[in-house]
């Protein structure tokens, strides 16, 4: 691969890395909201009777609430991966072009 191609498979992964970024800061927000609801069905509930038609219909929202966030943990666990992957090519890619850099100034 040369330098330009070198050059430009870098920049396409900054650009690929601050996208996963930006999505894994929408995805904690997503998290952080549905914590909130939760909380404040949670708190709805304990003033209701456990058997009441109400609280049977606030610890469904819940269960859906605690899927959503299983996916949302799914979502971030793969990115997270992703992220690492595209910041080790990052880190190679560097070290090529530091590498030919050097070599370069030891040919003259």
């Amino acid at each position: 691969m040369g330098l330009s191609a070198t050059q430009g498979r870098y920049v396409s992964l900054k650009a690929q890395a601050i996208d996963v970024e930006m999505t894994s800061q929408q995805i904690a927000n997503e998290r952080l909201r549905l914590t909130n609801q939760t909380n404040e069905l949670f708190n709805l509930n304990s003033n209701l009777d456990p058997n009441s038609d109400d609280s049977l219909q606030l610890n469904l929202k819940l269960q859906s609430i605690v899927n959503i966030e299983k996916s949302l943990t799914l979502q971030q666990t793969r990115l997270d991966t992703y992220y690492k992957a595209i910041t080790t090519e990052i880190e190679s890619l560097k070290k090529i072009v530091d590498k030919r850099a050097e070599n370069l100034f030891k040919e003259d």
